[in-house]
């Protein structure tokens, strides 16, 4: 394989991998915004969940029914064990993420040392084409003083 094929060789490599740099990066802003529903969700729920006020609280002026005290208490209990599930499940995507956020890091690093690759393939390649160009130079001039004194 030549020095200029193992270049664009490399040179794609490199494209490759920061195609999926970028793919990831995108998968994490999604997980990332996820991640900020499931917490503005538990959020609301536990306000929602306080904001009802003690289930057996009368009212004003009346005392509260047993029924709408049995009501209430089922819905508090139902909306607190909706925000634990939800708590559970943001848990479990926060653990994804950072498998995720581990991936990415990783990825990243493969196209970085790839483009070190790159970069020193391609300064070895210029420095060859450089020295197969002064030794073309050097040779017409030998050749023109050989001419002029020969």
């Amino acid at each position: 394989m030549t020095a200029r094929a193992t270049i664009d060789s490399l040179d794609t490599l490199v494209r490759v991998r920061g195609t999926e740099v970028e793919r990831l990066q995108t998968a994490l802003a999604k997980k990332e915004a996820t991640c900020a529903r499931y917490q503005a969700s538990v959020d609301r729920l536990t306000a929602l969940a306080e904001g009802s006020g003690p289930s057996g609280q009368p009212g004003a002026m009346r005392p509260l029914s047993p029924a709408l005290a049995m009501n209430c208490g089922n819905y508090k209990q139902a909306v607190f064990a909706l925000a634990e599930t939800h708590r559970t499940d943001l848990q479990l995507h926060e653990a994804d993420m950072a498998v995720a956020q581990k991936s990415l890091a990783q990825a990243w690093t493969r196209r970085e040392l790839l483009g070190k690759v790159l970069e020193q393939h391609e300064a070895a390649y210029a420095r060859a084409v450089e020295r197969t160009q002064r030794k073309r130079e050097d040779e017409i001039a030998t050749q023109s003083w050989l001419a002029k004194n020969g």
